[in-house]
């Protein structure tokens, strides 16, 4: 399959810039995967379309304001100042992080970040990253709340002003350098008329790296290296989905993350077993699904690997057709934009 057969032309006035007021109050595009059949409305109307032996799946994972700006340590503060993205925490204060400029952080470098940060240049990774140890006096996660900028997605030009709009309500282990979008519709009031309704609410972990933007290069999809990102399913967790499959119920992931940290643990049967660990899984079309039956996701960029795990889900067709729809009907794209519903 090409990569090719996944692009769609997008008007750039439908990237959505910022947030609505309202978190519930974007729009939902309801897709029939198995005939294709198009329904719109608003994201609350999600209530109408679960069921009470229904499960949804939130991803937990809490955004880190992981974007930090400094200088190198003894020169002038208006010259040789660098930006640094925090990837991966490896072991206590070090870190995997990207830097630029590259040249301003060669190995044993300092720099520092305010009066309250410092970073050693510990070595040069194969890909060009570099691995930090960071110095400090306090709760390193304070320091980051305090010094830091949310690592909004490169398709997002303006600057967030509140921190808390790119985190879900449910946000809970820190970890990841971008949000699970699709969470970001729910509201407090909105999750509670579900739970009252009798569908119950699992949540899983998987901390979203920076590899989520990043673009397919192989022209045959098959050949794309999915990037790998840490999960975590408690065992309490999977015995609600695994009732939920035993009455009968659909089990719905709240977006990607979900979906492949679901089909990740999915055993032989349809069900799934807690474990942790790191999830490279690719999904395209062709991939037969053991666990979701459903998937609310926000709507994606052109020949993405987003948009090809949804496809997956439906049809290659059905998707396109729904995103024709939805660019025709004007609704808004990507991070802070509007919802769908396949199911």
């Amino acid at each position: 399959m090409d990569k090719k057969d996944f692009y769609f032309d997008l008007p750039k006035e439908l990237i959505a810039q910022r947030p609505l007021e309202n978190r519930a109050a974007s729009r939902l595009l309801t897709l029939d995967r198995h005939d294709g059949s198009i329904k719109h409305g608003v994201f609350t109307d999600l209530l109408d379309k679960l069921n009470p032996e229904d499960c949804i799946v939130i991803n937990n994972t809490k955004v880190i304001p992981a974007r930090l700006f400094g200088q190198r340590a003894g020169v002038d503060e208006n010259h040789q100042q660098v930006e640094f993205l925090l990837l991966n925490n490896k072991e206590g204060d070090i870190w995997e992080v990207l830097v630029k400029p590259g040249k301003w952080a060669r190995a044993g470098d300092k720099l520092i970040f305010g009066d309250a940060l410092e970073a050693e240049v510990l070595d040069i990774t194969e890909g060009g990253n570099r691995l930090v140890k960071f110095t400090y006096d306090g709760v390193f996660e304070e320091i980051l709340d305090m010094l830091g900028e949310m690592p909004l997605p490169p398709y997002i030009t303006e600057k967030l002003e509140d921190k808390d709009r790119y985190q879900t309500v449910y946000a809970k282990e820190s970890g990841s350098a971008a949000a699970p979008t699709a969470g970001l519709h729910f509201t407090e009031e909105l999750l509670e008329k579900i739970k009252q309704k009798g569908v119950k609410i699992a949540t899983v972990t998987l901390h979203v790296g920076l590899g989520t933007f990043r673009p397919v290069k192989s022209e045959k999809i098959e050949d794309h290296k999915m990037h790998s990102e840490f999960y975590v399913l408690e065992p309490s967790q999977a015995n609600i989905i695994n009732d939920t499959k035993d009455r009968g119920g659909r089990v719905i992931a709240i977006g990607t993350t979900s979906v492949r940290t679901l089909e990740s643990c999915a055993e032989e049967g349809g069900r799934v077993a807690p474990n942790s660990g790191y999830t490279g899984i690719f999904i395209y079309p062709g991939y037969q699904f053991k666990i979701v039956d459903g998937l609310i996701t926000n709507f994606h960029l052109p020949e993405s690997t987003l948009i090809m795990l949804v496809s997956a889900l439906s049809t290659r067709e059905y998707i396109l057709g729904a995103y024709e729809e939805a660019i025709a009907n004007k609704y808004r794209f990507f991070s802070f934009g509007d919802a769908m519903l396949i199911i």
